[in-house]
């Protein structure tokens, strides 16, 4: 079988994700981010002056989501991320007025791909609307490991995934096809006793490492605690509390359409910006 050179690389180990996932819904999940996308998601589609009777729910875990925009769609089926980059998502094409999609994207090997999908199933003036992590989420935990394992192991181990930053995303919008991208960012700030605090919050949203090229073997416990020394002396506030950032991402996009706005053609002005400064410059 020969390669495809085009295929997206598979950063995810997405089985484990499922995995982690429903042990963190057995125990007591930690949940506080998708709340606050849930409740999110329904104030921004308030303000949009449309009806959404066919909507789709793409790969969100738990009914926050589908629970808090109950009263705004007639119908929303949830529909899930495909663990093998080949199997396309289970979509017709021109089915939706509305795609959704909470803290599901960043864990997808072919983000372009998914988003060309979504896009081909949005009717004429279909709406995106979906929030993924992204951004410096975790920094501070991949700052305090790199030095810990730099120092006590003379190498570093891949440990949080890499997360896209507001301008990839916006550019994969424009290169799956959307209309009138969107992207903007809400920075969630959250404080913890202790870096081992953190993490086990991290167990309980199911979040942890599921890179491919994961460490196999179990971390040491001097590099543990040299971490969480590190961590306490970088990133505390004065009461010794650190702080842990989460950069959750939204995006929107449109599927084409004739009534909606265009940008004027390069040449089309009838003003000339020189001469509008010229007039406001002072004599």
């Amino acid at each position: 079988m020969t390669s495809n050179p085009a295929a997206a690389p598979i950063l995810f180990d997405r089985a484990l994700l499922h995995a982690r996932r429903r042990r963190a819904l057995r125990g007591a999940p930690a949940t506080f981010l998708l709340d606050r996308v849930a409740e999110d998601a329904a104030e921004r589609l308030h303000v949009v002056l449309r009806e959404f009777k066919t909507a789709a729910d793409i790969g969100t875990e738990g009914d926050q989501l589908r629970n808090a925009l109950a009263g705004r769609v007639d119908q929303l089926t949830r529909v899930a991320l495909p663990d093998l980059e080949t199997e396309p998502l289970r979509l017709s094409p021109e089915s939706l007025d509305l795609a959704v999609s909470g803290l599901a994207l960043q864990f997808v090997n072919d983000l372009p791909g998914v988003l060309a999908q979504i896009r081909r199933a949005l009717k004429p003036d279909g709406l995106l609307l979906a929030a993924m992590i992204g951004g410096d989420t975790l920094t501070e935990l991949r700052q305090s490991f790199a030095a810990a394992e730099a120092e006590c192991e003379g190498g570093v181990s891949p440990r949080v995934a890499p997360f896209a930053d507001l301008r990839d995303v916006g550019s994969l919008l424009q290169r799956a096809g959307f209309a009138l991208p969107v992207t903007d960012v809400d920075r969630v700030v959250v404080r913890y006793d202790s870096a081992f605090a953190l993490m086990t919050d991290l167990r309980r949203m199911g979040a942890t490492n599921i890179l491919v090229e994961r460490r196999r073997t179990p971390t040491r416990r001097a590099t543990l605690l040299r971490m969480a020394q590190i961590y306490g002396e970088r990133f505390a506030d004065s009461d010794g509390r650190i702080r842990a950032t989460f950069d959750v991402i939204w995006l929107s996009g449109w599927a084409p359409h004739a009534s909606q706005q265009q940008p004027l053609k390069p040449g089309s002005a009838k003003a000339s910006l020189a001469e509008a400064v010229k007039r406001l410059a002072p004599e």
